[in-house]
């Protein structure tokens, strides 16, 4: 349970950074907590409710955001939310699973291609 904790608290920081804390969280509590990948999914939703109020409040102070793009992604965003948790609901854990460990791998070679293009 430490583990997690720990797991939640990193977590944390980085959806308070803007990176997305659900890319930590979500394989903690499935191999660490032995949830299911619907429920440690679901688990990391209700997590990043209050972690991105806390978030949001610091960055609205700090106005490092832009109002009128925020609310129309926002607004857009609802629509592709409704749509992934349907979807979500409908696919197998295992297919599930392997989707989100398709997504990391993905987003992490391009993290780590625009990376080294910044270098050069």
């Amino acid at each position: 349970m430490l583990i997690v904790i720990i797991s939640s608290f990193i977590s944390g920081i980085a959806g308070g950074m803007g990176i997305g804390g659900g890319a930590i969280l979500i394989p903690a509590l499935i191999f660490f907590s032995d949830l299911s990948q619907h429920v440690a999914q679901s688990t990391n939703l209700i997590f990043f409710i209050p972690t991105a109020i806390s978030a949001l409040v610091i960055h609205i102070k700090n106005k490092n955001i832009d109002m009128k793009k925020a609310i129309v992604l926002s607004l857009s965003g609802i629509p592709g939310a409704i749509a992934g948790s349907i979807t979500a609901n409908l696919t197998e854990g295992d297919i599930l699973r392997k989707m989100f460990g398709v997504f990391l791998v993905v987003f992490g070679l391009m993290e780590l291609f625009k990376k080294q293009e910044a270098k050069e």
